[in-house]
C-alpha cells in the first residue's frame, strides 16, 4: 500500500528562520518614520526604549555614518515583559529571555553592498561575561546557545555576535511579539492566503482555505507557524512569512499609509513602542538616518544569507559554525559583496540551490546538521510543497502552502493540519480570523 500525507510523519525539522518577519517589522518602522518627517519626532522618540550596546566591537560613535561600514543586529525577542507579551508568546512561566530571532545587517562603507547573516539560535558558542538585565545578576562566561547571551540584555546578546563572528556590531535593534500586532493592526491588518484548510494546533493559526485579512494575534500566529506549512518545518514558515512580508508592504503602499499623516502617525507611534534599540540609535532623526544609509545600496546588491553551521560533536541537537562560516565573516568584514548570479541547475548538479535578492528561487531547506552558505529570496508560494514520496504536489500561486504531513495533535492523536481543522471545527474552535 502506497504512502499518502496521512500516513506518513514529518520531515526532520531543520534550525528557526524566523528573521525576515523581523526585518520586516524594522523596515516598516523605518518606512514610517521616513515618511512621517519632523511632525511628532519628540513624543516618538520617547517611545523608544534603550540600552548601550555595550562591547560589540564596533567603531567609536560619530555624528555621521557617511564612508564607514555599519553593523546592525536585529533581534526578535521571545520575552514576555507585559501582560499582551504574555498572551502572544504563550505561557509567561519562565522568567528567560532568549533571542528568537537574530540578523547582523552589515552595510560596506561605500555602500555597494550590503549583507543580511542569519544566526541560528541553536548555535553553540563561548558567551561573554554579563550582568543578567532583570536580577543584575553577573553571568560568568560560558559555552552555551547563542541566542541565551539575550539574558543579559541586548548589549551581552551583541557582545556574544561578536565575539564569535569577529564582525563588529554598531548598534541593535530588538523587536517584541507585540511588534508584529501592532504593526498589523495600524495598517489595517495583512492579506494572506493558504492553499487548503489549516489548523496549527502549537501557534493556534485556525485558517479555512483561501484568503483572509490578519490582525491582531491572528497575524503572529500565521508567522509564528512552525508546524502548518510547506513540510512542516521551518523552512515551510520561512515561506510563508515571505508571502507575509509582501502583502504587509504592498498593502502599507496601497492603502496610502505612507501620504497619510494621521495614519502615518498611528503607524509610527505603534511601531516605536514595540521595538529597543542602542543609545545611538534612541532617536528618529538617527533612525531614519540609519534608513537613509540603506537606501543607498542598490537593491540587487543586497544578500540574505545563513550562517554554515553543521551539528555540535557534543549534542546533535545544536549546531556549530563550519569553517565556512570563518571565510563568510572574514568576507562580511571585508565588505565584499556576495551578490552573484543564481546557479542554473544543469551548472550545478547536487546543490542545494541559490539565489541573490533579486529573485531566484528560494535554496532548499537545509536539515539540522548542514547549512549551506547561501543566499536567500523571498518567495511567491506558487510551485509547489514536498509530498511524503519525495515528489512536489501542486500548490495554489500566491498562496502559504498548507503541510500534508502529520505535524499537529489534537488529544494526542497525529494529524494534518486540514485534518486538524476538521476536528478542531467540530469542537467547536473558532477560526484565528473570527474576530477580525
Amino acid at each position: 500500500m502506497s504512502s499518502t500525507p496521512d500516513d506518513v510523519a514529518p520531515a526532520p525539522r531543520p534550525r528557526r528562520r524566523r528573521g525576515r518577519i523581523v526585518l520586516a517589522v524594522l523596515l516598516v518602522l523605518l518606512l514610517a518614520l521616513a515618511g512621517a518627517g519632523l511632525w511628532g519626532v519628540r513624543h516618538l522618540s520617547g517611545n523608544l526604549r534603550t540600552a548601550p550596546v555595550g562591547d560589540g566591537g564596533g567603531r567609536p560613535a560619530t555624528d555621521s555614518w557617511e564612508n564607514r561600514p555599519v553593523g546592525v543586529l536585529v533581534i526578535g525577542s521571545d520575552a514576555r515583559e507585559s501582560e499582551a507579551d504574555c498572551k502572544l508568546g504563550g505561557a509567561c512561566t519562565s522568567t528567560d529571555t532568549n533571542g528568537d530571532v537574530m540578523l547582523l545587517v552589515h552595510l560596506a562603507a561605500d555602500r555597494s553592498n550590503a549583507t543580511v547573516m542569519s544566526i541560528p539560535r541553536d548555535t553553540m558558542a563561548e558567551l561573554p561575561t554579563c550582568t543578567d538585565a532583570k536580577t543584575g545578576t553577573t553571568i560568568p562566561a560560558h559555552r552555551g546557545m547563542i541566542n541565551s547571551a539575550l539574558k543579559g540584555g541586548p548589549s551581552c546578546q551583541a557582545s556574544a555576535v561578536h565575539r564569535l563572528t569577529g564582525i563588529p556590531v554598531d548598534h541593535f535593534a530588538m523587536v517584541d511579539f507585540e511588534g508584529v500586532v501592532t504593526m498589523s493592526d495600524a495598517i489595517g491588518g495583512v492579506p494572506v492566503c493558504v492553499d487548503a484548510d489549516v489548523y496549527d494546533t502549537y501557534s493556534h493559526l485556525k485558517l479555512s482555505k483561501g484568503e483572509h485579512t490578519l490582525v491582531g494575534p491572528a497575524a503572529l500566529q500565521f508567522v509564528r507557524s512552525r508546524h502548518a506549512f510547506g513540510d512542516g518545518s521551518d523552512h515551510g514558515r520561512t515561506q510563508a512569512q515571505h508571502l507575509f512580508l509582501s502583502s504587509m508592504i504592498r498593502e502599507l503602499k496601497s492603502a496610502g499609509t505612507l501620504s497619510d499623516p494621521v495614519a502615518l502617525y498611528r503607524l509610527a507611534d505603534a511601531a516605536t513602542k514595540a521595538v529597543t534599540v542602542d543609545t545611538g540609535l534612541g532617536s528618529v532623526d538617527k533612525l531614519v538616518g540609519l534608513a537613509a544609509e540603506g537606501g543607498k545600496v542598490p537593491a540587487d546588491r543586497i544578500t540574505f544569507t545563513t550562517m554554515p553551521t553543521t551539528a555540535d560533536p557534543k549534542d546533535p541537537n545544536r549546531l556549530v559554525p563550519t569553517p565556512a562560516a570563518k571565510t563568510l565573516w572574514a568576507k562580511i568584514i571585508a565588505d565584499e559583496s556576495l551578490s552573484r548570479p543564481a546557479p542554473t541547475a544543469s551548472s550545478t548538479p547536487g546543490a542545494t540551490g541559490a539565489s541573490t535578492s533579486s529573485g531566484a528561487s528560494s535554496p532548499s531547506p537545509s536539515t539540522p546538521s548542514e547549512s549551506s552558505n547561501s543566499t536567500e529570496d523571498s518567495t511567491s508560494g506558487s510551485g509547489s510543497s514536498p509530498s511524503p514520496s519525495g515528489t512536489r504536489r501542486a500548490t495554489t500561486p500566491g498562496c502559504a502552502a498548507v503541510s500534508p504531513f502529520k505535524t499537529v495533535k489534537i488529544d494526542g492523536v497525529p494529524m494534518t493540519p486540514s485534518r486538524a481543522y476538521e476536528v478542531g471545527t467540530k469542537k467547536g474552535i473558532p477560526d484565528s480570523d473570527a474576530a477580525s
